[in-house]
Protein backbone atom coordinates (compact mmCIF):
# COMPACT_ATOMS: atom_id res chain seq x y z
CA UNK A 1 0.00 0.00 0.00
CA UNK A 2 1.17 3.43 -0.72
CA UNK A 3 0.78 6.21 1.02
CA UNK A 4 -2.91 7.24 2.06
CA UNK A 5 -4.11 11.04 1.78
CA UNK A 6 -6.43 11.59 4.24
CA UNK A 7 -5.98 15.34 4.66
CA UNK A 8 -5.08 18.17 2.34
CA UNK A 9 -4.45 21.77 3.27
CA UNK A 10 -5.38 24.51 0.79
CA UNK A 11 -3.28 28.07 0.98
CA UNK A 12 -5.25 30.30 -0.85
CA UNK A 13 -8.90 28.73 -1.38
CA UNK A 14 -10.48 31.71 -1.96
CA UNK A 15 -8.84 31.93 -5.78
CA UNK A 16 -9.41 30.69 -8.55
CA UNK A 17 -6.21 27.91 -8.54
CA UNK A 18 -6.99 27.37 -5.00
CA UNK A 19 -10.76 26.75 -4.91
CA UNK A 20 -10.63 24.99 -7.96
CA UNK A 21 -8.01 22.64 -6.94
CA UNK A 22 -9.64 21.80 -3.72
CA UNK A 23 -12.41 20.80 -5.47
CA UNK A 24 -10.13 17.95 -7.12
CA UNK A 25 -9.25 16.79 -3.75
CA UNK A 26 -12.82 17.16 -1.87
CA UNK A 27 -14.51 15.30 -5.40
CA UNK A 28 -11.95 12.14 -4.61
CA UNK A 29 -13.14 11.74 -1.09
CA UNK A 30 -10.50 13.68 0.89
CA UNK A 31 -10.84 15.48 3.94
CA UNK A 32 -9.81 19.17 2.89
CA UNK A 33 -9.04 22.42 4.61
CA UNK A 34 -10.19 25.62 2.89
CA UNK A 35 -7.57 28.52 4.46
CA UNK A 36 -7.82 32.03 3.34
CA UNK A 37 -6.96 35.38 5.10
CA UNK A 38 -10.16 35.45 6.58
CA UNK A 39 -12.34 32.82 7.30
CA UNK A 40 -15.25 34.39 4.64
CA UNK A 41 -12.71 34.26 2.00
CA UNK A 42 -12.02 30.90 2.76
CA UNK A 43 -16.02 29.73 2.77
CA UNK A 44 -16.19 32.38 -0.28
CA UNK A 45 -13.71 29.47 -1.78
CA UNK A 46 -16.03 26.88 -0.91
CA UNK A 47 -18.69 28.05 -2.31
CA UNK A 48 -16.77 28.58 -5.52
CA UNK A 49 -15.77 24.76 -5.20
CA UNK A 50 -19.29 23.56 -4.66
CA UNK A 51 -20.61 25.62 -8.35
CA UNK A 52 -17.69 24.13 -10.20
CA UNK A 53 -19.16 20.29 -8.88
CA UNK A 54 -22.63 21.40 -9.40
CA UNK A 55 -23.09 19.89 -6.45
CA UNK A 56 -23.37 21.04 -2.32
CA UNK A 57 -22.74 17.56 -1.70
CA UNK A 58 -18.97 18.61 -2.07
CA UNK A 59 -19.34 20.62 0.81
CA UNK A 60 -18.95 17.64 3.17
CA UNK A 61 -15.38 17.30 2.67
CA UNK A 62 -14.48 20.65 2.99
CA UNK A 63 -13.68 22.86 5.98
CA UNK A 64 -12.73 26.55 6.04
CA UNK A 65 -10.86 28.53 8.34
CA UNK A 66 -8.46 31.32 7.98
CA UNK A 67 -4.37 31.85 8.38
CA UNK A 68 -4.16 33.45 11.46
CA UNK A 69 -6.23 31.06 13.51
CA UNK A 70 -6.19 28.10 11.74
CA UNK A 71 -3.00 27.29 9.96
CA UNK A 72 -0.93 26.08 12.90
CA UNK A 73 -4.41 23.71 13.88
CA UNK A 74 -4.86 21.90 10.78
CA UNK A 75 -1.53 21.86 9.16
CA UNK A 76 0.48 18.98 11.36
CA UNK A 77 -2.57 16.53 10.62
CA UNK A 78 -1.70 16.97 7.26
CA UNK A 79 -0.40 14.74 4.67
CA UNK A 80 -0.21 17.18 1.62
CA UNK A 81 -0.10 21.19 2.51
CA UNK A 82 -1.31 22.75 -0.72
CA UNK A 83 0.08 26.12 -1.53
CA UNK A 84 -2.19 28.24 -4.01
CA UNK A 85 -1.49 31.98 -3.01
CA UNK A 86 -0.69 34.36 -5.61
CA UNK A 87 1.98 33.94 -8.05
CA UNK A 88 4.84 36.01 -6.12
CA UNK A 89 8.05 34.22 -4.91
CA UNK A 90 8.19 36.06 -1.62
CA UNK A 91 4.81 35.82 -0.84
CA UNK A 92 4.83 32.45 -1.27
CA UNK A 93 8.03 32.25 0.81
CA UNK A 94 6.12 34.03 4.06
CA UNK A 95 4.04 31.01 3.89
CA UNK A 96 6.64 28.33 2.99
CA UNK A 97 8.54 29.21 6.24
CA UNK A 98 5.27 28.88 8.62
CA UNK A 99 4.57 25.70 7.31
CA UNK A 100 8.09 24.19 7.49
CA UNK A 101 7.86 24.87 11.36
CA UNK A 102 4.31 23.24 11.70
CA UNK A 103 4.50 20.09 9.11
CA UNK A 104 5.00 16.58 10.42
CA UNK A 105 8.72 15.49 8.71
CA UNK A 106 6.69 12.89 6.58
CA UNK A 107 4.14 15.25 5.37
CA UNK A 108 4.60 16.62 1.55
CA UNK A 109 4.17 20.56 0.29
CA UNK A 110 3.00 21.58 -2.97
CA UNK A 111 2.88 24.25 -4.72
CA UNK A 112 0.61 24.84 -7.73
CA UNK A 113 2.96 27.90 -9.08
CA UNK A 114 2.83 27.85 -12.86
CA UNK A 115 6.40 28.41 -13.59
CA UNK A 116 8.34 29.75 -10.74
CA UNK A 117 11.56 27.90 -9.78
CA UNK A 118 10.31 24.49 -7.79
CA UNK A 119 14.05 24.64 -6.46
CA UNK A 120 13.84 28.17 -5.37
CA UNK A 121 11.06 27.65 -3.43
CA UNK A 122 12.27 24.08 -1.47
CA UNK A 123 14.88 26.26 -0.18
CA UNK A 124 12.95 28.23 2.45
CA UNK A 125 12.87 25.34 4.92
CA UNK A 126 14.92 22.80 6.50
CA UNK A 127 16.54 19.61 4.67
CA UNK A 128 13.16 17.67 4.97
CA UNK A 129 10.71 20.23 3.93
CA UNK A 130 13.18 20.31 0.59
CA UNK A 131 12.86 16.51 0.64
CA UNK A 132 9.33 16.26 0.63
CA UNK A 133 8.34 19.75 -1.86
CA UNK A 134 7.22 19.68 -5.39
CA UNK A 135 5.54 21.56 -7.83
CA UNK A 136 1.50 20.20 -8.74
CA UNK A 137 0.50 22.37 -11.69
CA UNK A 138 -3.02 21.80 -12.18
CA UNK A 139 -4.64 23.80 -15.76
CA UNK A 140 -7.64 26.23 -15.24
CA UNK A 141 -10.20 24.91 -14.43
CA UNK A 142 -8.95 21.69 -12.45
CA UNK A 143 -12.34 20.34 -12.24
CA UNK A 144 -12.39 20.15 -16.14
CA UNK A 145 -9.20 20.69 -17.41
CA UNK A 146 -7.20 16.98 -16.50
CA UNK A 147 -3.96 17.64 -17.40
CA UNK A 148 -1.56 18.21 -15.64
CA UNK A 149 2.57 18.55 -14.71
CA UNK A 150 4.64 17.08 -11.65
CA UNK A 151 7.56 18.72 -11.09
CA UNK A 152 10.19 17.60 -8.41
CA UNK A 153 13.49 19.46 -8.41
CA UNK A 154 16.69 17.94 -7.82
CA UNK A 155 16.44 17.67 -3.71
CA UNK A 156 13.14 15.68 -4.28
CA UNK A 157 12.46 12.14 -2.58
CA UNK A 158 11.59 10.08 -5.73
CA UNK A 159 9.76 8.43 -3.06
CA UNK A 160 7.61 11.15 -2.65
CA UNK A 161 7.48 11.79 -6.25
CA UNK A 162 6.47 8.70 -6.89
CA UNK A 163 3.72 8.55 -4.07
CA UNK A 164 1.93 11.76 -5.30
CA UNK A 165 1.85 10.34 -9.05
CA UNK A 166 -0.18 7.62 -7.98
CA UNK A 167 -2.28 10.01 -5.71
CA UNK A 168 -2.82 12.72 -9.53
CA UNK A 169 -2.68 9.42 -12.08
CA UNK A 170 -4.79 7.24 -9.80
CA UNK A 171 -7.23 8.77 -7.50
CA UNK A 172 -7.89 11.93 -9.04
CA UNK A 173 -7.56 10.93 -12.92
CA UNK A 174 -5.06 13.35 -13.74
CA UNK A 175 -3.16 13.09 -17.40
CA UNK A 176 0.26 13.34 -15.69
CA UNK A 177 3.69 14.52 -17.27
CA UNK A 178 6.70 14.67 -15.17
CA UNK A 179 8.72 17.67 -16.41
CA UNK A 180 11.99 19.43 -15.74
CA UNK A 181 11.96 22.57 -13.10
CA UNK A 182 12.57 24.76 -15.85
CA UNK A 183 10.81 28.00 -16.30
CA UNK A 184 7.11 28.09 -17.26
CA UNK A 185 7.69 24.44 -17.44
CA UNK A 186 6.34 22.56 -20.22
CA UNK A 187 2.63 23.57 -20.85
CA UNK A 188 3.15 27.40 -20.37
CA UNK A 189 6.63 27.41 -22.04
CA UNK A 190 5.18 26.05 -25.36
CA UNK A 191 1.98 27.53 -25.01
CA UNK A 192 2.45 30.93 -24.13
CA UNK A 193 5.26 31.37 -27.14
CA UNK A 194 2.51 30.71 -29.47
CA UNK A 195 0.15 33.13 -27.74
CA UNK A 196 3.05 36.06 -27.33
CA UNK A 197 4.09 35.38 -30.44
CA UNK A 198 0.20 35.99 -31.95
CA UNK A 199 -0.10 38.88 -29.86
CA UNK A 200 3.09 40.32 -31.73
CA UNK A 201 1.43 39.52 -34.95
CA UNK A 202 -1.83 41.32 -33.55
CA UNK A 203 0.36 44.94 -34.07
CA UNK A 204 0.82 44.23 -37.69
CA UNK A 205 -1.89 42.59 -38.38
CA UNK A 206 -4.99 43.41 -36.23
CA UNK A 207 -6.48 41.14 -33.43
CA UNK A 208 -9.53 40.13 -35.41
CA UNK A 209 -6.85 38.73 -38.59
CA UNK A 210 -4.65 36.39 -36.13
CA UNK A 211 -7.51 34.61 -34.29
CA UNK A 212 -9.66 34.24 -37.76
CA UNK A 213 -6.71 32.98 -39.25
CA UNK A 214 -5.19 30.69 -36.47
CA UNK A 215 -8.59 29.92 -34.71
CA UNK A 216 -9.97 26.33 -33.63
CA UNK A 217 -9.40 24.92 -37.36
CA UNK A 218 -5.45 24.52 -36.77
CA UNK A 219 -6.33 22.93 -33.52
CA UNK A 220 -7.20 24.75 -30.89
CA UNK A 221 -9.95 25.04 -27.77
CA UNK A 222 -10.21 28.86 -28.54
CA UNK A 223 -8.53 31.46 -31.18
CA UNK A 224 -5.14 32.73 -29.34
CA UNK A 225 -5.91 36.20 -28.49
CA UNK A 226 -9.57 35.79 -27.37
CA UNK A 227 -7.34 33.05 -24.99
CA UNK A 228 -4.95 35.65 -23.71
CA UNK A 229 -8.16 37.67 -22.96
CA UNK A 230 -9.33 35.28 -20.95
CA UNK A 231 -6.48 34.38 -19.01
CA UNK A 232 -5.93 37.70 -18.22
CA UNK A 233 -3.06 40.24 -19.29
CA UNK A 234 -1.71 40.30 -16.34
CA UNK A 235 -1.42 36.92 -16.19
CA UNK A 236 -0.06 36.40 -19.43
CA UNK A 237 2.37 38.88 -18.94
CA UNK A 238 3.99 37.35 -15.69
CA UNK A 239 4.58 33.99 -17.98
CA UNK A 240 6.06 35.56 -20.66
CA UNK A 241 8.51 38.13 -18.59
CA UNK A 242 9.31 34.76 -16.64
CA UNK A 243 10.38 33.37 -19.10
CA UNK A 244 11.75 36.05 -21.82
CA UNK A 245 14.09 36.56 -18.28
CA UNK A 246 14.94 33.30 -17.38
CA UNK A 247 15.63 31.36 -20.83
CA UNK A 248 17.72 32.26 -24.05
CA UNK A 249 16.46 29.31 -26.48
CA UNK A 250 15.60 29.47 -30.20
CA UNK A 251 12.52 31.62 -30.10
CA UNK A 252 13.83 34.23 -27.27
CA UNK A 253 12.32 36.89 -29.13
CA UNK A 254 8.81 35.09 -29.32
CA UNK A 255 8.43 35.73 -25.72
CA UNK A 256 8.83 39.68 -25.40
CA UNK A 257 5.56 40.95 -24.40
CA UNK A 258 4.07 43.43 -27.39
CA UNK A 259 5.01 47.49 -26.30
CA UNK A 260 1.15 48.04 -27.26
CA UNK A 261 0.07 45.24 -24.55
CA UNK A 262 2.27 46.87 -21.90
CA UNK A 263 1.24 50.06 -21.85
CA UNK A 264 -2.29 49.13 -21.82
CA UNK A 265 -1.55 46.80 -19.06
CA UNK A 266 -0.15 49.84 -17.09
CA UNK A 267 -3.26 51.90 -17.72
CA UNK A 268 -5.68 48.74 -16.10
CA UNK A 269 -6.29 46.75 -19.47
CA UNK A 270 -6.81 43.30 -18.45
CA UNK A 271 -8.49 41.09 -21.02
CA UNK A 272 -12.19 39.72 -19.62
CA UNK A 273 -11.01 41.10 -16.26
CA UNK A 274 -12.05 44.28 -16.96
CA UNK A 275 -14.79 44.24 -19.56
CA UNK A 276 -15.49 47.71 -19.86
CA UNK A 277 -12.09 48.57 -21.31
CA UNK A 278 -11.49 44.72 -22.66
CA UNK A 279 -8.30 43.46 -24.08
CA UNK A 280 -7.95 42.57 -27.64
CA UNK A 281 -11.45 42.09 -27.90
CA UNK A 282 -14.70 43.33 -26.12
CA UNK A 283 -17.41 41.07 -25.15
CA UNK A 284 -19.83 41.42 -27.73
CA UNK A 285 -18.99 43.11 -29.74
CA UNK A 286 -18.51 42.34 -33.36
CA UNK A 287 -16.03 41.78 -35.89
CA UNK A 288 -16.09 42.98 -39.81
CA UNK A 289 -12.49 40.83 -40.64
CA UNK A 290 -13.07 38.23 -43.69
CA UNK A 291 -11.97 34.82 -42.94
CA UNK A 292 -9.04 33.72 -44.84
CA UNK A 293 -9.77 31.37 -47.61
CA UNK A 294 -7.64 28.95 -46.21
CA UNK A 295 -8.81 28.87 -42.89
CA UNK A 296 -12.92 28.03 -44.48
CA UNK A 297 -11.13 25.52 -46.10
CA UNK A 298 -9.84 23.86 -43.18
CA UNK A 299 -13.03 24.82 -41.01
CA UNK A 300 -15.38 22.93 -43.85
CA UNK A 301 -13.30 19.80 -43.64
CA UNK A 302 -12.86 20.03 -40.16
CA UNK A 303 -16.50 19.89 -39.57
CA UNK A 304 -16.80 16.63 -41.40
CA UNK A 305 -13.88 14.83 -39.70
CA UNK A 306 -11.71 15.22 -42.71
CA UNK A 307 -8.76 16.33 -40.49
CA UNK A 308 -6.08 14.88 -42.74
CA UNK A 309 -7.45 16.98 -46.11
CA UNK A 310 -7.56 20.23 -43.60
CA UNK A 311 -4.13 19.69 -43.53
CA UNK A 312 -3.34 19.10 -46.92
CA UNK A 313 -4.69 22.48 -47.39
CA UNK A 314 -2.57 24.37 -44.76
CA UNK A 315 0.80 22.36 -46.39
CA UNK A 316 -0.07 23.40 -50.06
CA UNK A 317 -2.51 26.70 -49.62
CA UNK A 318 -0.36 29.59 -51.38
CA UNK A 319 -0.75 33.00 -50.52
CA UNK A 320 0.14 35.06 -47.36
CA UNK A 321 -2.68 33.96 -45.19
CA UNK A 322 -1.71 30.60 -45.58
CA UNK A 323 2.51 31.21 -45.01
CA UNK A 324 1.75 33.15 -41.86
CA UNK A 325 -0.77 30.35 -40.80
CA UNK A 326 2.11 27.83 -41.19
CA UNK A 327 5.07 30.11 -39.52
CA UNK A 328 2.90 30.02 -36.56
CA UNK A 329 1.63 26.31 -36.36
CA UNK A 330 5.11 24.76 -37.81
CA UNK A 331 6.50 27.23 -35.25
CA UNK A 332 4.76 25.53 -32.69
CA UNK A 333 5.65 21.73 -33.43
CA UNK A 334 9.03 23.02 -34.23
CA UNK A 335 9.54 24.83 -30.71
CA UNK A 336 7.28 22.01 -28.85
CA UNK A 337 9.46 19.30 -29.83
CA UNK A 338 12.83 20.50 -29.44
CA UNK A 339 11.64 20.51 -26.03
CA UNK A 340 11.78 17.14 -26.00
CA UNK A 341 15.24 15.95 -23.75
CA UNK A 342 15.44 19.50 -22.25
CA UNK A 343 12.21 19.72 -20.13
CA UNK A 344 10.45 16.54 -21.01
CA UNK A 345 11.91 13.19 -21.74
CA UNK A 346 9.35 12.26 -24.32
CA UNK A 347 7.43 12.95 -27.43
CA UNK A 348 4.27 11.91 -25.37
CA UNK A 349 4.92 14.00 -22.85
CA UNK A 350 4.41 17.08 -24.63
CA UNK A 351 2.01 15.69 -26.57
CA UNK A 352 -0.13 15.00 -23.26
CA UNK A 353 0.26 18.12 -21.59
CA UNK A 354 -0.71 20.08 -24.66
CA UNK A 355 -3.55 17.84 -25.41
CA UNK A 356 -4.82 18.08 -22.01
CA UNK A 357 -3.56 20.83 -20.12
CA UNK A 358 -4.14 23.43 -22.86
CA UNK A 359 -6.55 21.62 -24.92
CA UNK A 360 -4.78 21.93 -28.22
CA UNK A 361 -4.32 19.60 -31.11
CA UNK A 362 -0.61 17.98 -30.04
CA UNK A 363 2.56 18.40 -32.06
CA UNK A 364 2.83 15.10 -32.50
CA UNK A 365 -0.68 14.52 -33.98
CA UNK A 366 0.09 17.56 -35.77
CA UNK A 367 3.16 15.79 -37.38
CA UNK A 368 0.90 12.90 -38.43
CA UNK A 369 -1.99 14.21 -39.86
CA UNK A 370 0.87 16.70 -42.01
CA UNK A 371 3.09 13.60 -42.17
CA UNK A 372 6.63 13.72 -41.09
CA UNK A 373 8.47 13.90 -44.54
CA UNK A 374 6.51 16.64 -45.37
CA UNK A 375 6.91 18.58 -42.27
CA UNK A 376 10.51 18.71 -42.49
CA UNK A 377 9.88 19.86 -45.54
CA UNK A 378 7.55 22.85 -44.59
CA UNK A 379 10.24 23.79 -41.81
CA UNK A 380 13.10 23.89 -44.16
CA UNK A 381 11.27 26.27 -46.60
CA UNK A 382 9.73 28.37 -43.36
CA UNK A 383 13.26 28.70 -41.77
CA UNK A 384 12.17 27.02 -38.87
CA UNK A 385 14.58 24.11 -36.32
CA UNK A 386 13.90 20.86 -37.27
CA UNK A 387 13.75 19.16 -34.16
CA UNK A 388 15.93 15.81 -33.47
CA UNK A 389 12.82 13.41 -33.00
CA UNK A 390 10.68 14.83 -36.11
CA UNK A 391 14.11 13.86 -38.56
CA UNK A 392 14.00 10.41 -36.50
CA UNK A 393 10.67 9.90 -37.41
CA UNK A 394 10.99 11.17 -40.91
CA UNK A 395 13.82 8.75 -41.52
CA UNK A 396 11.70 5.90 -40.12
CA UNK A 397 8.57 6.68 -41.30
CA UNK A 398 6.90 6.62 -37.81
CA UNK A 399 4.59 8.32 -36.48
CA UNK A 400 5.02 10.10 -34.01
CA UNK A 401 1.43 10.31 -31.19
CA UNK A 402 0.83 7.26 -29.51
CA UNK A 403 -2.54 8.14 -27.91
CA UNK A 404 -4.71 5.45 -30.19
CA UNK A 405 -7.24 5.84 -27.73
CA UNK A 406 -7.75 9.28 -28.22
CA UNK A 407 -9.55 10.53 -31.37
CA UNK A 408 -7.33 13.52 -32.79
CA UNK A 409 -11.14 15.06 -33.64
CA UNK A 410 -11.11 16.48 -30.40
CA UNK A 411 -9.08 19.05 -30.82
CA UNK A 412 -10.90 20.91 -34.03
CA UNK A 413 -13.57 22.39 -31.96
CA UNK A 414 -16.21 24.25 -34.17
Amino acid sequence: MGRQFRKVVVLGANGAMGAGSGEVFAAAGIDTVFLARTRDKAAEGKKRAEKMAKSTALGRFISVGSYDEDLAKVVPGADLVFEAVSEDLALKRVYFEKIAELRRPDSIVATVSSGLSIASMAQTGDASFARHFLGIHFFNPPNVIVGCELIPHAGTDPLVTEEVTELLQGRLGRELVRTSDTPAFCGNRVGFKVLNECAQLADEHGAAYVDALLGPHTGRAMPPLATIDFVGWDVHQAIVDNIFAHTKDEAHAAFALPASMKAKIARGVLGDKTPAEGGFFKKGGKSDVKTPEVAKQMRALNHVGRYQEAFDVFAEATGPDAALMRKVILGYVSYALNRVGEVVERVADVDRIMGFGFNWAPPGALVDLIGARRTVALLEAAKLPIPRVLVEAAERNQRLFDAAHVDVGRFFHG
